[in-house]
């Protein structure tokens, strides 16, 4: 765990603690939580250290760190970086994401990914291909 500060904002609600901020702070004194004063903040804006935190909170605190966001450097194309990822999955991965997406599709690589805005924006593609009438297609020879 990276972050080692935490406002009472951030606790509030948090894996059984107190849903409000006032219930933090009361928590804190009554527990003696190791406390420091937020540097750049007016007033009296205090952060607690995570070892002074109960111990079940440490899980919940982990899970709620953001994870590294990976960008596209120099303009770097997606469908390059789809290819080395799948290079990079040995044979048995391979074949299991190539099934997947063969029974499921790619809606359902999204739906487990969680990313809404990405749901909406590939069901909109997928409608507007289905709307399209399909192309006739000569046999190659």
């Amino acid at each position: 765990m990276k972050k080692e500060w935490f406002t009472a904002q951030e606790l509030a609600g948090a894996n059984g603690l107190p849903i409000t901020p006032q219930g933090i702070h009361c928590m804190a004194r009554r527990q003696k939580w190791e406390k420091r004063r937020r540097v750049g903040v007016q007033g009296k804006a205090v952060e607690y250290h995570a070892s002074s935190l109960p111990k079940v909170m440490k899980p919940a605190l982990v899970i709620q760190e953001k994870s590294a966001e990976y960008l596209c450097a120099n303009g770097q194309d997606p469908l390059l970086i789809w290819i080395e990822s799948y290079k990079q999955l040995n044979s048995h991965e391979r074949e299991q994401i190539v099934s997947f997406i063969m029974r499921e599709g790619m809606l359902a690589v999204i739906n487990r990914l969680g990313n809404e805005r990405g749901q909406v924006e590939l069901r909109e593609r997928v409608d507007a291909n289905e709307a399209r009438p399909a192309e006739k297609s000569e046999p190659c020879s």
